[in-house]
């Protein structure tokens, strides 16, 4: 079964090469394959001097003008031929060891999607060694989580995870209209409006702040509760 690994890459010029390596490196469950997928999304730092300096196998696109994250799986999702569409962030907060434990419901034919999500049993820490990275975000992705379930009738734990795969004939058939970060709500309520379950997986993560490139605000968060409720009564 071929995995097509989209990773979708906006000035991301410190952390790309070492993503794609892990890429390379990860080992998937017995009889999967790969392809890599990289989307440069019109970078204006020298992300696509770094894409250049990789030796890798790969099928890069890139884009001249930048359209948003949604924008760049939808480019991704159209030069896949893999089997399954799995969605990699090019910087270093996910960890694409992972990926055995996110394919292998897979080989059960009857699962269409699968989330690799950080918030089962995710504590909001304020104070001390361990407090929480940015628990704003936390709070904001936890209350997202909860609409959506509130809205879809769902149990899922984390709406907003990067780590989703899902069976490319599935992925295609959803007509994704996304450009920007609002392809996280779209796509999961698209699933759940059609009464496709979503295996969730414990996945850990490094939570990175906005002084190293993160670029999600509020205003993302905003207009992703006007997506949930718009997918929920609109056909």
């Amino acid at each position: 079964m071929k995995v097509s690994i989209i990773v979708p890459v906006y000035n991301e010029e410190k952390t790309i090469s070492r993503i794609l390596a892990k890429v390379v490196l990860a080992n998937l469950p017995q009889g999967f394959s790969k392809e890599i997928i990289v989307v440069n999304d019109a970078s204006t730092d020298g992300t696509t001097h770094e894409i250049e300096k990789c030796k890798i196998k790969m099928i890069l696109v890139n884009h001249g003008k930048n359209f948003g994250k949604g924008a760049a799986i939808i480019t991704g999702l159209a030069k896949s031929t893999g089997d399954l569409v799995l969605i990699q962030d090019a910087d270093l907060e996910y960890d694409p060891a992972d990926y055995v434990r996110l394919l292998e419901p897979f080989k059960n034919k009857r699962v269409q999607a699968v989330y690799g999500s950080r918030l089962i049993n995710y504590p909001l820490r304020l104070f001390g060694k361990h407090k929480t990275p940015m628990p704003a975000h936390l709070v904001a992705n936890k209350f997202l989580t909860f609409l959506t379930n509130f809205l879809y009738g769902s149990s899922v734990t984390d709406m907003e995870t990067c780590y989703k795969v899902l069976r490319t004939k599935l992925f295609r058939s959803l007509n994704i209209q996304a450009r920007r970060f609002e392809f996280e709500p779209e796509l999961t309520a698209k699933i759940l409006k059609r009464k496709i379950d979503i295996w969730e997986i414990p996945i850990k993560v490094k939570p990175r702040d906005y002084s190293q490139g993160k670029k999600i605000i509020w205003k993302d968060g905003i207009y992703a509760i006007w997506i949930l409720f718009k997918y929920r009564f609109t056909s």
